[in-house]
């Protein structure tokens, strides 16, 4: 079965716990996914009191692992080698304990020079410098192990350039910094969470008496505590759970979050600060409905454990605080986020208007060296915390529950319809009547651009002298996954041989040897695959294998069968050695076989993808679509069990190698032409001055300079026909009629009892149901759709808002709201203004 073993390169793939190895860890072996909890913490501390008490000879033995050799300028030597190596423990601890002490006249196992060569520039650095830097190599040391047990792809990329980053100060001696790198420093928004978050407790309670005010104002800072201390769903995760327009957003906020707030809970050598304090709307907005949701769900689960006071505090007050934090989060004109809000402060000796997690100003970010990773715990306070619950354990982690924000009315477009007598069964009719109505406009015709000008800029990108910027940084979305592997190529440094076993020519040694290589790693990275299976096909002669070389090595490969009168090649494995791993090796043998497949004219791969390996597939062009017919490939591919079949269908136009470095050419190219244009057009025009006058709005079209800069007024949307008021509550009849016909729709279709839920109408003010909805039908209630969609939003909104740990009834009223919405569109209703 195929399955990608180049996990931890840029952008890659998880890696698939069915192909790793399941060694049970040690006792005193740091778990990477935990590392960041206070026995860890203290561990890691521990071990960096140990080093820095090392003598003198040790420390520099240490450093000079990490120190390039100075002996000449010919050697190319990046860190001393311990000639007589110890065998290899499972703690960096360890090794050092079984390590005799180094001189500084041994030779370097690498380059033959001596220790001294590579620590010559460390005789006359202070103690305190020393010692900053050993510290700095043991979380090295334990950001090596995070690289080689985390399997999210995305946060193992980040570990990874932190890693970079740390031996790299090493190296040059300086101070880590990883701002440059992700373009911005903190904090990243104003307002931030912090100050958000206490605006809202003046906004919403400042009239409140002084005790209820405390309550929400404790509330508050319960959430703001757990905020600090959750640990963020992955973007893979989330993306699995549910697909966000946000992807790319979250995956960034993610990156800095790691960068800024996790990795330094346990790396100290980076400078940590509080998620509450750099990140701002945004962040909250991606965040607070998983982050909701799974607090409710673990306080009803420990409700009975607390003392009644408390217990009326996190399930009376807290749900409700958190209905209205919603609103002001996702509301688009919520006071609260203006960087110029000023709390309406009645009481001002009681209530100081200071961000409620203690920071001075939004603009001043404090750091912290503690975190408790991803389990915390609520204690009580004496002020101004008064009734936070004693001793509760949040366990906060994100994939707990599945989360889906919950839609508002408030949030719902104004929406109208148009036709008559549309029903379900008329949609060829409808599409018609669409069409006629929506006439698409015509396309603006744009200037052809000289040739020669494109040649000047092509040759302009082409030329190293001629580019003067910035490098790209490691998380640019522009850097293509085998960048790295092809420059590697140009070099010479890796090789890519297609090569089999034969009967009917004697292969020769280099092949053998080649082949026992790929068996070597397919066995390694696929312990769970019997080793004689995969000897038997790596050494059939119907099997081929494009092999990856590396210094005469073999570091991995893809082994394939194909199928020429079938018109498709079956993909049996596909690995890279861990150690050469985070190189992009994985989608550069991928596009090699591609265009290698392209030129026996063979246009489609099968493959069999268990469910870890599916996202890698995804991202090199598989599908579980499969565009082959059924009879051209069953009965010729091994099938197995737990596994999903996927395939590819390439493109005979597209050379795969060169595809990404073209795209980059291309966007360069468009970048500089814009560029161009942009300083040919390089005309200062005076301000407005109208607003002055008391002007609230002009005409875009009035604004000086804008028609010359090529903008042109977009053109004006059809409008629908005139709709009748008989039309409309016809088509509301028919879609309320089908709603209440669907089979999740038996939990709304009448009042909720308050027998059957004593507590309902206490949290939700403005209940709605089916059966009211049809009572309002009857009188032309509904007058638009901005009323009857409304309405039945809040039938949805009610049932998540007081069944938020009831995960079968959220199911009832997502599947129902995707049925109502889809019915919205089927009936061609649009927009009421």
């Amino acid at each position: 079965m195929a399955a990608q073993q180049d996990k931890t390169e840029e952008q890659s793939e998880p890696r698939s716990p069915t192909l790793v190895s399941h060694r049970r860890p040690s006792a005193t072996q740091i778990n990477p996914g935990e590392i960041s909890r206070p026995m860890n913490l203290q561990r890691i501390a521990q071990r960096k009191a140990q080093v820095k008490n090392y003598p003198k000879n040790k420390k520099l033995e240490k450093l000079g692992v990490y120190s390039s050799c100075k002996a000449d300028d010919t050697c190319k030597c990046n860190g001393w080698k311990n000639p007589n190596p110890p065998p290899t423990p499972t703690q960096p601890s360890r090794l050092d304990m079984s390590t005799p002490l180094a001189s500084l006249e041994d030779p370097c196992r690498s380059c033959s020079h001596r220790l001294a060569s590579h620590v010559s520039h460390l005789e006359n650095v202070a103690e305190e410098e020393i010692n900053r830097m050993l510290s700095i190599v043991v979380d090295v040391e334990h950001l090596f192990l995070c690289v080689h047990k985390e399997e999210d792809a995305d946060t193992k990329q980040v570990y990874f350039y932190l890693f970079k980053l740390l031996r790299k100060c090493i190296l040059q001696m300086s101070k880590p910094s990883v701002e440059s790198a992700l373009g911005s420093t903190p904090p990243f928004e104003q307002p931030s969470i912090s100050k958000g978050i206490t605006n809202f407790v003046f906004h919403k309670f400042g009239h409140l008496a002084q005790k209820d005010w405390q309550t929400m104002y404790d509330l508050a800072k319960m959430f703001l505590h757990c905020l600090k201390h959750w640990k963020l769903e992955t973007p893979t995760a989330r993306k699995q759970r549910e697909e966000m327009e946000d992807t790319a957003e979250y995956k960034l906020n993610y990156s800095k979050w790691l960068c800024f707030c996790h990795v330094p809970s346990f790396c100290d050598s980076l400078t940590r600060y509080e998620p509450t304090h750099i990140f701002g709307r945004t962040f909250l907005r991606s965040v607070f409905p998983t982050l909701r949701r799974q607090l409710l769900e673990k306080f009803r689960a420990e409700k009975d454990k607390m003392p009644p006071e408390k217990r009326t505090l996190v399930m009376t007050h807290f749900p409700r605080f958190l209905s209205m934090l919603e609103e002001e989060v996702y509301g688009a004109n919520s006071p609260i986020w203006d960087p110029e809000f000023q709390p309406n402060i009645n009481n001002s000796t009681s209530r100081p208007p200071s961000p409620i997690d203690g920071t001075a100003s939004d603009s001043t970010v404090t750091t912290s060296t503690t975190s408790m990773g991803g389990r915390i715990t609520i204690t009580q306070t004496t002020s101004p915390t008064s009734s936070i619950p004693d001793g509760t354990n949040v366990n906060l982690t994100p994939t707990l529950l599945n989360a889906r924000r919950t839609l508002r009315a408030s949030t719902m477009a104004v929406t109208a319809m148009h036709g008559v007598g549309l029903t379900p069964g008329r949609s060829t009719e409808k599409r018609k009547i669409a069409d006629e109505i929506a006439e698409e406009p015509k396309k603006p015709r744009f200037e052809d651009i000289p040739m020669e000008v494109v040649s000047e800029v092509l040759s302009t990108i082409t030329d190293p002298t001629a580019m003067v910027g910035p490098e790209k940084n490691f998380f640019s979305p522009h850097v293509a996954r085998d960048e790295a592997a092809r420059k590697e190529e140009e070099k010479g440094v890796i090789s890519f041989h297609v090569i089999g076993n034969s009967i009917t020519r004697k292969p020769s040694k280099e092949t053998l040897t080649w082949l026992i290589g790929l068996q070597n790693v397919f066995s390694h990275q696929l312990p769970r695959m019997p080793k004689e299976y995969i000897t038997r096909l790596v050494f059939d002669t119907k099997h081929k294998t494009l092999t990856l070389v590396k210094d005469q090595r073999v570091i991995g490969g893809i082994c394939f069968r194909m199928f020429p009168t079938q018109g498709f090649s079956e993909i049996v494995f596909c690995a890279v050695t861990s150690d050469e791993q985070v190189k992009g090796y994985g989608t550069h043998l991928m596009n090699h076989l591609k265009d290698y497949h392209i030129k026996h004219g063979i246009l489609h791969f099968l493959t069999f993808a268990d469910e870890f390996a599916i996202g890698y597939f995804k991202k090199q062009g598989f599908s579980k679509e499969i565009r082959l017919s059924k009879s051209a490939y069953n009965g010729y591919i091994k099938d197995y069990e737990g596994a999903t079949l996927m395939g590819c269908q390439l493109n005979p136009k597209i050379i795969y190698t060169e595809f990404s470095h073209i795209i980059h050419k291309q966007k360069e190219i468009v970048k500089k032409l814009i560029e161009r244009k942009q300083e040919q057009q390089r005309t200062v025009y005076p301000g407005l001055t109208c607003f002055k006058d008391g002007v609230r709005q002009i005409p875009i079209e009035s604004i000086p300079g804008l028609i010359d800069a090529g903008w042109r007024p977009p053109p004006e949307k059809p409008k629908g026909p005139v709709v009748t008021e008989d039309q409309m509550q016809n088509a509301f009849k028919m879609i309320l009629t089908a709603t209440k016909n669907h089979t999740s729709a038996w939990p709304f279709l009448k009042p909720v009892e308050k027998t059957e839920a004593p507590d309902y109408y206490e949290y939700i003010k403005y209940p709605m149901d089916l059966r009211t909805m049809s009572e309002r039908l009857k009188t032309k209630y509904y007058c638009s759709k901005k009323l009857f969609v409304a309405d039945m939003q809040r039938i949805f909104s009610n049932c998540r808002a007081y069944n938020a740990a009831d995960t079968e009834y959220v199911r009832y009223a997502n599947t129902l709201e995707k049925f109502f919405m889809n019915k919205i569109k089927e009936y061609s209703l649009i927009d009421d203004d």
